[in-house]
């Protein structure tokens, strides 16, 4: 499995707008229909990498926690679908239904969506302020599958408690690692993210 991290988007960044199908529903989304009342949390996964199935329980728990609490949430699948096809919409949908996800899981088919957020593993965390801006990006916590560190959500966790509460972004944010996003050999992003 590769090990890559996340590039780390500048905070304060807008978030991009995208339309995409929830896999579960069929419907399309696009980023005002996910847009919480406190912030929104964008977070790029697949079915089939060992770094998503190491916290996807704990996340998914976490995720429908937040929702509840003005958060809007959406999971988004960029992979390449020709070479991984476990990755593809029918197997998301399977997935989400797995794991009681309670929000859209979109499919990116085209992988202008991971492009224009600068994911480049799975999973990759975006969580957004109610005026759109980046306040952060990084890792769900320090367990990584093997390294024997319990999965707790901790700093994802961190970041919305002190978006719910108001208060400025942390300030110590470490990159996410994880699977890299499976391009399309059209897509593979440039060395300079």
């Amino acid at each position: 499995m590769a090990r890559t991290p996340s590039n780390m988007l500048a905070l304060g960044t807008t978030a991009p707008d995208f339309d995409l199908p929830d896999t579960r529903t069929q419907q399309s989304y696009e980023w005002k229909d996910i847009q919480g009342s406190q912030g929104t949390l964008i977070v790029f996964i697949c079915n089939h990498c060992p770094f998503v199935i190491h916290l996807i329980e704990p996340l998914v728990a976490l995720s429908n926690d937040y929702l509840k609490k003005g958060i809007g949430i959406a999971f988004i699948s960029s992979n390449d679908v020709l070479h991984y096809p476990q990755d593809g919409p029918e197997e998301m949908q399977k997935f989400a239904d797995k794991y009681g996800m309670e929000f859209p899981y979109l499919y990116d088919e085209s992988q202008q969506t991971a492009i224009d957020y600068q994911a480049a593993c799975t999973p990759d965390f975006y969580l957004f302020n109610d005026q759109k801006e980046l306040v952060y990006r990084g890792q769900f916590d320090d367990s990584r599958p093997g390294n024997a560190i319990a999965v707790s959500g901790q700093s994802l966790r961190e970041a919305m408690d002190q978006l719910l509460q108001g208060n400025p972004p942390i300030t110590e944010q470490r990159p996410s690692l994880g699977c890299n996003i499976k391009w399309k050999s059209e897509n593979i992003p440039p060395d300079h993210y």
